[in-house]
């Protein structure tokens, strides 16, 4: 048992945390209100959007390589909906190349909506775009932790932490 006074320990860790607090640089944000990354750390931001842009890739991939095997199993494919679904997979590959771009996010989040709207072509279709709505629901997710943890300054690389070249 410790003879300090609980109050007193209390006190002692909320001004070691407030001092903390005031020590960190203040950190600019960008037009929709997000963090940017001082400049002696790596851009978090970067990292996401690259794993944004792969998943995009990856999306073309699939729905690409499920299109023969919808026409020719099951129901089918009309020769409209085929269309449709090879013009939202082409342009999940265009909007891979423009996610750093403010609008680049919003325009992929809307392309997997209507990947979830091609279940009136066919339910598979419909089925991977649920599938990949709840990945890129876990990337907004991952997109709000970044941005809490550098307003934090809980950042592995703001944590004095070097940054890799």
């Amino acid at each position: 048992m410790s003879s300090e006074d609980p109050d007193r320990v209390h006190s002692e860790d909320t001004d070691r945390v407030h001092s903390e607090d005031t020590d960190r640089p203040e950190l600019g944000v960008d037009e929709h209100g997000m963090p940017i990354a001082p400049e002696h750390v790596r851009d978090p931001w970067k990292g996401l959007r690259g794993v944004m842009a792969g998943t995009l890739v990856l999306e073309f991939i699939v729905v690409g390589l499920a299109l023969p095997i919808v026409w020719q199993f099951g129901a089918g494919v009309s020769s409209v909906g085929f269309g449709v679904v090879i013009a939202l997979a082409l342009a999940m590959l265009a909007t891979a190349f423009v996610q750093r771009k403010p609008w680049g996010l919003w325009l992929a989040v809307g392309l997997q909506l209507a990947l979830v709207a091609c279940w009136v072509i066919h339910p598979t279709i419909g089925a991977m775009g649920l599938l990949f709505a709840a990945v890129w629901a876990y990337m907004l997710y991952l997109r709000r932790d970044v941005a809490i943890r550098m307003r934090e300054g809980r950042l592995a690389d703001q944590l004095g932490h070097p940054p890799a070249d």
